[in-house]
């Protein structure tokens, strides 16, 4: 059904009778979906809540610092979130503050776009040394430096040893080697974290290493960021020769993906120009380790509890069908010392209260967006949706598929029917239940209040890193 028909049906369904729609997460899904509910339902009244008392969910804290030009997104956020019919509640959480049930008694609509997420080590040997010391997911990292108040007082051992290794080779495996190795002095005019931006000064880090279990052809990242850390001044990139060389099955791969073939031949560059630096003491070096999988970190012998390396088994390829290779274990095993591992092989969203959930794929079980084995009304977007694939703007087309399922359930009836108060209950039920709620002209000063403490450094904006200074700044007199 377009977006048109969509509109005109509303009209005419609910002229009298408005049609009041939660939003459980205020990242890019969430605002596409609130975005495009306003625009095809004329009659639409959508509160959007979230657990932090900030908005933009991982545009403000996943998105690197040096990736401004990402973050333009949060000004067409903004413009939703100011509408007439738009109401941002912050400092809300689902499952403690308030319930699936009560939300459903409520709102005749309810989408569910962000939860608790939590990373995914795909390797079961491993899950048994995850306690050590210096071993964290690439979320926590990237949260720390980008001044999430969860983990603002995380401490990385940037400082014990010149070499951190990170499990994986996305895109997010390059944000974060890439946070350790470019210059601080390209990092400080950008929004990091002064915290995360001191450290980084004072790391000893150097050599940082990619582990990939397939090889070249297959790693799992674009080639806009493969480029951008490529390009990063006085870094030296090592790549095994051995590594590079290709089989007819991964000629075959190539032939089939343009992607693929245009990441191999930048790699197959990068390590040919390597060839002409020498080796000194203090250069930067990223190093792609191909063919290799986690089998266990090593425990520091004179820190323990800490780590002090990670025990490496190397892998071949084997073909599967249809184009496609796995990486399958040899039995031959390597180790590389270090003082950080930093995993990002992946995340996967937590289960809640009164969802229907798949943890194979860390999905909630949908089909175009609504939520199969519970009543009508309730419906899901995003990483909750489709897994944890794609770019910010990949929400944009999954909101179009969830939005257009609600249209067509109001169109035959299911949803919709009912008398709800939405907003006004909404707040009624926070207040009797004490919940200190940041609206989003709270949200507001604390933009304003990080922006003017940016101009004081040279920064786009000096963030609040704490829920006790986040939430003094949105509750302070204009």
């Amino acid at each position: 059904m377009s977006m048109f028909l969509a509109r005109r049906l509303v009209t005419r369904c609910f002229s009298s009778r408005p049609l009041h729609v939660c939003i459980v997460g205020s990242g890019p899904a969430g605002f596409y979906t609130a975005d495009k509910l306003l625009k095809a339902h004329e009659g639409a009244r959508i509160d959007i809540i979230d657990r932090l008392p900030t908005p933009y969910g991982l545009v403000r804290s996943g998105v690197a610092p040096d990736h401004p030009e990402t973050k333009i997104a949060i000004n067409q956020f903004s413009r939703v979130a100011q509408h007439e019919r738009c109401a941002f509640y912050g400092n809300v959480k689902l499952g403690s503050d308030l319930s699936l049930s009560e939300l459903r008694d409520l709102y005749h609509v309810h989408g569910l776009f962000r939860l608790y997420l939590h990373m995914v080590l795909k390797l079961t040997k491993i899950l048994a040394f995850q306690s050590l010391g210096g071993v964290f997911s690439a979320r926590e990292f990237v949260w720390w430096y980008n001044g999430h108040p969860d983990y603002s007082s995380l401490k990385p051992d940037l400082k014990s040893s010149d070499k951190a290794v990170i499990l994986g080779q996305g895109n997010v495996a390059l944000d974060v080697a890439r946070i350790l190795l470019r210059p601080t002095t390209e990092l400080a005019s950008t929004d990091i974290a002064t915290h995360a931006l001191s450290a980084l000064e004072e790391s000893s880090i150097r050599k940082v290493y990619l582990v990939g279990r397939r090889g070249p052809v297959q790693a799992a990242l674009t080639a806009k960021e493969l480029r951008e850390i490529l390009g990063i001044k006085n870094l030296h990139i090592r790549i095994k020769e051995t590594d590079l060389s290709v089989t007819p099955a991964d000629e075959e791969e190539m032939k089939n993906s343009r992607a693929r073939k245009r990441i191999y031949e930048l790699l197959s560059k990068a390590a040919a120009a390597a060839g002409t630096f020498e080796g000194d003491c203090g250069q930067r070096e990223l190093h792609f380790v191909f063919f290799r999988q986690p089998e266990r970190f090593l425990e520091s012998d004179e820190s323990k509890g800490r780590v002090s390396g990670v025990n490496l088994e190397k892998t071949i390829l084997e073909s599967v069908g249809s184009g496609k290779q796995i990486a399958v274990g040899t039995g031959e095993f390597e180790d590389i010392n270090c003082s950080m591992v930093l995993k990002a092989i992946g995340y996967q969203s937590v289960p809640i209260n009164g969802l229907p959930f798949d943890h194979k794929k860390g999905i909630v079980p949908n089909v175009r967006g609504r939520v199969v084995s519970t009543e009508p009304g309730l419906y899901v977007c995003g990483w909750l949706k489709r897994g944890p694939v794609g770019i910010i703007a990949t929400n944009l087309y999954c909101a179009e598929e969830t939005v257009g399922s609600i249209s067509q359930d109001i169109e035959e009836g299911g949803v919709g029917k009912s008398e709800k108060e939405g907003s006004k209950g909404l707040m009624q039920l926070l207040e009797k239940k004490e919940v200190k709620m940041v609206d989003f002209s709270g949200w507001e000063k604390i933009d304003a209040k990080e922006k003017q403490m940016g101009i004081d450094r040279n920064k786009p904006r000096e963030k609040l890193v704490t829920w006790e200074d986040l939430l003094a700044a949105a509750s302070a007199d204009s």
